[in-house]
């Protein structure tokens, strides 16, 4: 049994390497709390046991003391066999545990998509891979392959993924995809069917707000998520500003529909013909008008880098975006569309600025940005969002 540690300003990391088992727990104990002494002021420690070929209970009781020398603690690169031992014994419920993740390089491989929380690259002609941003943690990772499954489970078209990758010092899923190509790839390709894709657009929208949400779900309530990314932008924001956000946010009625949160054409995958969902991490239940806030967001008003994001002109993807919607309310008076367009316009005003909270690695001149044009978005335009957010009980489903 070896131990041996780093230390890179108070961020502590442990290699655990051999049989941990009752004879070399003891030893191995010593040695652990001598290193980590010298170590000084530990603001989080992680415990790399890559090397661990065999766990007993001893081994496992040394783990345990080992989380109580860091309220941010955590175990990484286990083995499968010994992720099943942690797994089994509840180890993976009470602390953050990783298991060992192959490695896969995306060198020459084609970008097809960029979004807040990752960039997608076609590895082959069967295969794509989400990688995600800096500071994402596992938690997160496996937090999107739950949205997924259980959108799949309730009805949706979305393809589940069979692997969690590394990527360099970043987390990627890989997913499989045959002869795909996203919504806005086709729009780009094909602009004379352009109305044909809106349709398509809206039939995905309208079959996902169908779907009622059972109680006892694993997805979480919109409003509150919605709540949650607001105050996380505090950080860029004045305290008028978040609570100006908030009480739009509140004003949205309740309900139970499934949602995906970030459903714009290149979050669409078009496979023979048919529409799949990707970019799962922000599935939600809550009430439509949230998650046609969210696309107008992205698709119109979009802050940063469009075309990279969205995958479209902005001109193709504000068109489409609004034969989609007439699509989506068909058969209802253009009046009724008119005050329904306007509601979802007022949302997206908090949309434009809370994605922010999707990363804390967005570049400072992307926040800058966003922070110069909130008064132009928002403030000036206050006594109007307000007026309009208190209408928005009046969309019943």
């Amino acid at each position: 049994m070896t131990v041996s540690s780093r230390n890179d300003n108070g961020q502590v990391t442990l290699f655990l390497e051999g049989h941990l088992d009752t004879a070399s727990a003891a030893l191995a104990s010593t040695e652990i709390n001598g290193q980590l002494d010298a170590c000084g002021d530990i603001h989080a420690l992680t415990c790399d046991i890559a090397g661990i070929t065999f766990l007993s209970s001893s081994g496992l009781r040394l783990l345990l003391g080992l989380k109580k020398r860091s309220k941010d603690f955590r175990i990484v690169e286990a083995q499968p066999d010994i992720y099943h031992v942690l797994e089994m014994t509840g180890f993976t419920q009470m602390m953050t545990v990783e298991r060992s993740l192959r490695r896969l390089s995306i060198e020459g491989c084609e970008l097809i998509g960029r979004g807040g929380v990752g960039l997608v690259y076609r590895i082959n002609e069967d295969t794509i891979i989400k990688v995600f941003r800096a500071g994402t943690t596992f938690a997160d990772v496996q937090h999107e392959i739950q949205m997924s499954k259980e959108t799949f489970i309730l009805g949706m078209p979305t393809p589940i993924s069979y692997d969690i990758v590394r990527v360099g010092d970043q987390y990627g899923l890989v997913y499989e995809l045959l002869q795909a190509d996203t919504l806005s790839a086709c729009i780009c390709r094909e602009p004379d069917r352009i109305d044909f894709f809106a349709h398509q657009y809206a039939d995905l929208f309208r079959q996902m707000h169908s779907i009622q949400v059972p109680s006892g779900s694993g997805i979480h309530e919109a409003v509150q998520l919605e709540e949650a990314a607001v105050r996380h932008i505090g950080r860029y924001f004045d305290t008028p500003s978040i609570d100006l956000l908030l009480r739009i946010v509140h004003a949205i009625p309740k309900s139970n529909r499934l949602l995906h949160g970030d459903l714009q054409t290149k979050n669409v995958m078009m496979q023979n013909g048919e529409p799949m969902l990707i970019d799962m991490g922000e599935v939600s239940y809550g009430h439509p008008l949230l998650d046609l806030a969210h696309s107008y967001s992205a698709m119109v008003t979009l802050v940063g880098d469009y075309e990279s994001i969205v995958g479209l002109p902005r001109a193709y993807a504000t068109d489409v975006w609004h034969r989609m919607i007439n699509y989506y309310f068909a058969g209802e008076p253009q009046d009724l569309i008119a005050h329904r367009i306007a509601q979802i316009q007022a949302l997206s005003c908090v949309r434009n600025f809370s994605w922010l909270s999707l990363s804390d690695s967005f570049p400072a001149d992307l926040i800058r940005q966003c922070q110069s044009l909130f008064a132009e978005r928002v403030t000036h335009l206050r006594d109007h969002l307000l007026a309009i957010s208190q209408t928005f009980s009046d969309w019943e489903l």
